[in-house]
């Protein structure tokens, strides 16, 4: 159930993981430098009152890969969020209740998360990516809102000591799997993941 996540860094430039190549466009680092500043780095879920969105890296029909700001709780259509606990979503779940946003997936970029009074991160802090799903609505004025929920998995190592979920961390190597706009979101896919995220799971760390 991890309800907060970010990027640690100061300055005009905000150094991310290698494979997440439009963070290095100019808009892009302008947008996220931004939102750094706002938010001090720190993804929070979106309220209905104080509306706050946070940056995820999503593939368009093309394949190309773009920065953009969305809201932390997933909608399904344009009536707004969905009423059930929809930040997070089960990795072993993809499949059944979240079917239809599985085929439309994002990253959320990190150097952090927090889960019960750990704040977890890499060894030496450096960034990382988060699987999530997405869905766009198109809002009653006629604008479009992304939407997104986190994927988590089963905790492991030293995270399993604080809380039995944790939020599913990419290896860079399925960065172009995830991201796919053209691969199916299907059982191989989901293994896929949940054996790639096992290494790197492992050796996050709490401060």
């Amino acid at each position: 159930m991890c309800a907060s996540y970010g990027l640690s860094g100061s300055g005009e430039r905000i150094e991310l993981p290698d494979g997440l190549e439009p963070l290095s466009e100019k808009d892009s680092q302008a947008l996220l430098s931004e939102w750094m500043e706002q938010r001090s780095g720190s993804a929070k879920i979106t309220g209905k009152n104080a509306v706050n969105l946070n940056p995820i890296i999503r593939a368009n029909e093309s394949g190309e890969r773009e920065l953009l700001m969305a809201w932390w709780w997933i909608w399904l259509d344009s009536s707004g969020p969905v009423k059930f606990s929809a930040f997070n979503s089960r990795d072993d779940k993809l499949l059944r209740s979240w079917k239809r946003p599985f085929q439309h997936r994002a990253i959320l970029p990190a150097s952090w998360y927090v889960e019960k009074g750990g704040k977890f991160h890499l060894p030496e802090h450096e960034p990382f990516g988060i699987a999530a799903l997405t869905n766009t609505v198109t809002r009653e004025d006629g604008t479009e809102l992304v939407t997104y929920s986190m994927v988590t998995r089963d905790s492991v190592g030293e995270a399993a000591d604080y809380w039995p979920r944790m939020p599913l961390v990419l290896p860079q190597d399925l960065y172009s799997d995830w991201l796919d706009p053209k691969r199916p979101g299907d059982e191989s896919l989901v293994s896929e993941v949940q054996h790639g995220s096992d290494e790197i799971s492992r050796t996050l760390t709490a401060a």
